[in-house]
């Protein structure tokens, strides 16, 4: 079986694609390991700036967090009217170009972008860190783990949507199911406690304060906690991956995914500080998580507490899956608008966006290279993103129902209706607009700034990209009937090596389509040591082509001898082309290059490629009149080229019919 295959599976025919579409059992592990894995990460981050602190840090992680609930239900409210609204894939960015116009979805789009490729090295980075958290003897090997579990997550999504939903079924309800289970005995024990439980394992003592709560220092830590929203908005971006009746699937996977976020975030907050639990320096040897000290504390480092933090691993690291399952999909429609390359929008092998999902990896693994896997190093880029694409959502839909309150036609039912859809929306473009200014103000310093420059430049770049697509429809565009002033017979070129039936099947195709036809050898292609025949080749060509032609009644095709001082095939045609341009204005010149059929990977390495060399070197430098052509050659014998075709088609087609009937056909001649 193909390596290829074995990693990705078969390919997918289009009839399948209904198939291939999600429900919420798929959709929470598909699109909501982001937002539950960021629980874990959110109120750690959120400490870690409190740590100055010291134990005074835990009497204001409540009122930190207070305020990230009450935007998570803003945020769902506001997200349910953009799934309503606009059922289909892009989310941020859709909304922005229907309602505020391009240069703000792109904003929208470059945005969410961003976040998605930092989401993965975060989610990974997250993940691996509370691995080290249980094992800390795995800490040297920070990098080299998370690079390891890109790789698995993108191999899973590269298979399809569906087929990583299912894969990651497990260890995401295994992780809602353990910690609920941790955090409802810890709450019990905490309430029975009078709020002073006794730990199992105390967790490592709160270091001494170094200075005191400000306004500042809390909009920080409520900056940093915010990250726990990222990943609330992929619901709404991902609408089109859910079968029919999408909206309802949409609707039940973003209730699920809020609901259990928010219970997550509320009890952590609340056993942190019963349990008297804060953050530790992850660069540090014998660094814990926020979750394994409470782990720890509530019962041991039992077989419970592997579980658990075996669940929380696997969803951290998993939660990338949640941007391999947008991202694409946001590419998708940005390339399909102009502004990304054309390949972004075409599905690849498993009815995915392939190129979408093999840049998002790319470019996490190198932010992952770049800041050596460390969790802290990245969350300041964090959530910059996420909360502009809040913002401009949201934004988006307080325009787009003033617009619908401006018809006429619309009965009081439903006026009032979208009266209070424009409330919801309005509410939750101002929360997270503040929010989002009290981010980028908190962060900016510690390396928001990066995600502030790229953010612009991802724009430019777009704009660059739609420029050259406008520009190219432009040249390409024609108003005006056929021309047919270049429709007489072409000066044929044939590449020669030798007289031999490679050289015969290409002469006896050129000299089917003109009657003005060249044959070009170089002389000294192979060295100065080579021994050449040239006037072997001439009288050969006398014999075995000048005189059959002729005796044809055809024009018979000269012969050419051209030096070759640099051993290059490309400058000396290239030359002789240019020579016969200038000579025949306005006809057609095309360059016949045969070549032999490499239907096994070490033929490629058997042969040199002049040929593909050749041809690129003509098409960019030859000029508007230039045409090449390639004349394949098959070395094997015709049944085995028949076997060894039939096995690449089943391969590629996959398809029981086409295989019956090319097996019949087969057999028929081998019959004969």
């Amino acid at each position: 079986m193909p390596l290829v295959r074995f990693l990705l599976g078969r390919p997918l025919a289009n009839k399948e694609y209904g198939e291939r579409k999600i429900g919420a059992f798929e959709g929470v592990p598909a699109m909501g390991l982001d937002a539950l894995g960021s629980s874990s990460y959110g109120p750690e981050a959120a400490l870690t700036v409190l740590i100055s602190l010291g134990a005074l840090s835990l009497a204001y992680i409540g009122w930190i967090m207070a305020p990230i609930l009450l935007l998570l239900c803003v945020l769902y409210f506001s997200y349910r009217q953009t799934i309503r609204t606009y059922p289909s894939n892009g989310g941020a960015y859709t909304v922005s170009r229907e309602n505020l116009g391009t240069n703000a979805s792109l904003l929208a789009g470059a945005a969410l972008m961003v976040d998605y490729v930092l989401n993965v090295a975060v989610g990974i980075s997250a993940g691996v860190a509370a691995l080290i958290s249980a094992v800390p003897e795995l800490h040297p090997y920070t990098l080299e783990l998370c690079l390891a579990i890109l790789v698995i997550v993108t191999l899973a999504n590269l298979r399809g949507t569906i087929d990583a939903g299912r894969l990651f079924a497990l260890p995401t309800y295994l992780f809602v199911g353990s910690f609920f289970v941790l955090l409802t005995i810890g709450i019990t024990k905490a309430v029975m406690a009078g709020g002073n439980p006794t730990p199992v394992e105390p967790p490592p003592e709160l270091p001494q304060a170094v200075e005191l709560a400000s306004l500042w220092l809390l909009l920080r830590a409520f900056s940093a906690g915010c990250t726990a929203m990222t990943g609330v908005e992929a619901v709404s971006n991902g609408v089109g991956a859910f079968r029919e009746p999408r909206v309802h699937y949409a609707f039940r996977t973003l209730t699920t995914i809020v609901v259990i976020l928010g219970m997550l975030l509320g009890g952590i907050a609340y056993l942190a500080t019963a349990y008297r639990i804060g953050a530790m320096d992850q660069t540090q040897e014998g660094y814990q998580s926020v979750l394994s000290q409470l782990a720890g504390a509530v019962v041991g480092r039992n077989w419970f507490y592997f579980v658990a933090m075996g669940s929380l691993l696997a969803v951290l690291a998993l939660s990338a899956n949640t941007s391999f399952t947008d991202f694409p999909r946001l590419c998708r429609a940005v390339a399909q608008d102009g502004f990304l390359p054309r390949p972004f929008a075409v599905v690849g092998r498993r009815l995915v966006y392939s190129v979408g999902i093999i840049y998002l990896a790319i470019t996490a693994g190198t932010l992952l290279i770049v800041f050596g896997g460390i969790t802290d190093h990245l969350i300041p880029l964090f959530a910059v993103g996420a909360f502009l694409t809040f913002t401009m959502s949201q934004s988006g839909m307080v325009m787009h129902w003033r617009r619908e309150l401006q018809k006429s036609d619309l009965s009081p039912k439903e006026r009032a209706q979208h009266r209070v859809s424009l409330a919801i929306n309005g509410i939750g473009a101002t929360t997270t607009g503040a929010a989002s200014g009290v981010i980028i103000a908190a962060k900016f310093t510690e390396g928001a700034w990066i995600t502030l420059v790229i953010i612009p430049a991802a724009i430019v770049l777009l704009k660059s990209i739609r420029r050259y697509y406008d520009t190219l429809a432009e040249r390409l565009r024609d108003d005006g009937p056929i021309a047919l002033d270049q429709a007489r017979p072409p000066i044929v070129v044939v590449a020669t090596e030798d007289w031999n039936r490679l050289t015969d099947q290409a002469l006896s195709f050129a000299l089917g389509i003109s009657r003005e036809v060249f044959a070009v050898h170089l002389k000294d292609i192979a060295g100065p040591d080579a021994d050449e025949k040239e006037q072997q080749l001439r009288e050969q060509w006398r014999i075995d082509v000048e005189e059959p032609v002729r005796a044809a009644g055809l024009t018979p095709p000269v012969l050419l001898m051209l030096e070759s001082q640099y051993r290059r095939l490309d400058v000396p045609l290239l030359a002789l082309v240019e020579d016969m341009q200038a000579e025949h204005r306005g006809r057609v010149i095309a360059v016949v290059l045969p070549e032999v059929v490499k239907l096994r990977w070490w033929q490629y390495l058997l042969h040199t490629q002049r040929s593909r060399h050749v041809r690129s070197v003509l098409l960019k430098y030859g000029g508007p009149n230039v045409v090449v052509m390639n004349i394949p050659w098959r070395l094997e014998p015709r049944s085995a080229v028949e076997i060894l075709e039939t096995e690449l088609k089943a391969e590629l087609l996959h398809d029981e019919e086409a295989l019956r009937s090319m097996a019949a056909r087969l057999g028929a001649s081998a019959a004969r």
